[in-house]
């Protein structure tokens, strides 16, 4: 049986139906709404796009394309500028290349040498020049005590600039090359300093500074300044100091010349007189003592006649008649003339010997006051004495020179008697005047040459005399000590 209906709820569904419809219309217009309102913020996007960026025309009613070509537009843009900040790079990197190759090519070339030393000791820079003034290759990345010696007084230097940040301006040191030779060195060691930030804070980074002129070093507080190496600037100066020796000497020769040539005439005349005198007591007087005592004035006034007679020609100024002299032939008559004299030493000559401009009795006199004080020295030290006289000859500073060695086999000289052997007066012989080997130095310089003396090796003293092959108008720089050693 059928349930029956009930009037009321049978007049409320018509209604229900109606509301459910007009639900449906509302929603539908809603949805239409909103599709409407997202196509059009899609093509005013689209336009937008389209103007902020270069990219194909795309089809904006389509969702995935318009979002594949806006990112299609940025991978173009970033692969743009990806080229542009390489080719930013590339070009840096240029610069920077060519900055590097000027600075090696200024190093390179620079006349004044350059070292630069890191803080744990090891050179890390260097040029040619420097090379060339310590007579040492191969410079870079080497521990500077092992190349210049732990006690050199260019390694005491840099020590103290590495570890107490000491600063050497124009000072002068001697230098002694592996080879043995003395180089007088001009050098200026400042320190380098790291200038460092606190640690933690961004952007930290170290800074280069040379002390003490450095801005970064003034501005960084004190505790952030740290040593990280010395600057070593270094020019060689021995022949500037050879130069500047001879100058000396010839202003020394000149004042003491014009200040002692007339005392030594006196003298000289007051000894004739004396000897006179002598003379005459000795031949009115009878055998015994005033005999005698004349005799010891004799001695006396012939003994000082010739210290003033060497002094004599020592004073005054050498006046040289420049001609062609053979110093094979000088050479021979120096050695016969020797052998003479002290027939007991052994006098040998060998070596190439040339014709050169200068006075021919002045450079006898010089080599045989070479070869007899070599003689002497032979016989207090050998039982078989010997000098040789040996002839080479160099070129140096593009000057051919010609050099004379006289060497001998005596007990050689005392080191701290090296650097006075040339004095004036400077004599080690009971019976010296001191004179001679001031007057060979006097010869030398006259003739636009030097002199040098030095001990042997295998015992023994040896006089080095440089002699110019060709004779300027006025005297030309002479060979340095060191290329000459």
């Amino acid at each position: 049986m059928t349930a029956p209906v009930h009037p009321q709820s049978a007049a409320s569904l018509p209604f229900n139906m109606a509301f459910a419809v007009a639900l449906l219309v509302v929603l539908f217009a809603g949805i239409v709404f909103a599709a409407f309102l997202l196509r059009k913020f899609m093509r005013d996007q689209a336009r937008a796009n389209k103007e902020s960026w270069t990219t194909a025309k795309t089809d904006v009613e389509n969702p995935s394309a318009f979002m594949a070509a806006s990112m299609q537009g940025v991978i173009e843009k970033l692969r743009t500028q990806e080229k542009e900040l390489a080719r930013l790079h590339s070009l840096a990197q240029e610069r920077a290349q060519e900055s590097e190759r000027l600075t090696e090519e200024v190093t390179r070339n620079m006349p004044t040498g350059l070292l630069l030393v890191n803080a744990t000791g090891a050179i890390s820079s260097t040029n040619p020049a420097a090379e060339e003034a310590l007579g040492i290759r191969a410079l870079r990345y080497r521990s500077y005590k092992e190349i210049l010696g732990a006690e050199s007084n260019l390694t005491q230097m840099l020590t103290a600039c590495i570890r107490d940040g000491k600063t050497f301006q124009r000072g002068e040191i001697e230098h002694l090359t592996p080879e043995g030779a003395v180089r007088n060195l001009g050098v200026t060691i400042s320190p380098i300093y790291r200038a460092a930030r606190a640690s933690g804070k961004s952007g930290a980074a170290d800074g280069l500074a040379h002390a003490p002129h450095a801005p970064n070093a003034k501005n960084a507080p004190a505790q952030d300044m740290k040593i990280s190496g010395a600057l070593c600037l270094m020019s060689d100066l021995t022949e500037l100091t050879a130069l500047q020796k001879q100058i000396r000497w010839k202003e020394n020769l000149a004042a003491l010349g014009e200040m002692s040539a007339g005392i030594a005439h006196e003298f000289k005349n007051s000894l004739a007189t004396i000897s006179g005198y002598a003379q005459m007591i000795r031949s009115e007087t009878t055998p015994g003592d005033v005999r005698e005592s004349s005799e010891r004035i004799l001695e006396q006034t012939r003994a000082l006649t010739h210290v003033v007679t060497e002094f004599l020609r020592f004073a005054k100024p050498l006046e040289i008649c420049y001609e062609t002299v053979p110093m094979q032939t000088v050479v021979e008559k120096v050695a016969e003339e020797l052998h003479e004299t002290i027939p007991q030493c052994a006098v040998e000559f060998e070596g190439t010997f040339q014709d050169l401009p200068g006075d021919e009795a002045l450079l006898r006199q010089a080599l045989l006051n070479l070869a007899r004080n070599g003689a002497e020295s032979a016989l207090t030290a050998s039982k078989t004495p010997r000098v040789t006289i040996s002839g080479t000859i160099e070129e140096l500073a593009g000057k051919k020179w010609q050099r004379i060695c006289v060497a001998d086999d005596g007990p050689g000289i005392p080191e701290t008697d090296l650097p006075k052997i040339f004095l004036p007066f400077y004599t080690t012989k009971s019976e010296g005047t001191g004179l001679g080997l001031a007057v060979v130095q006097k010869v030398a310089l006259q003739h636009g040459g030097s002199i040098e003396g030095r001990n042997r090796q295998g015992g023994g003293a040896e006089f080095l005399l440089w002699l110019p092959l060709r004779q300027d108008p006025t005297p030309s720089t002479v060979a340095t000590r060191a290329a000459r050693i």
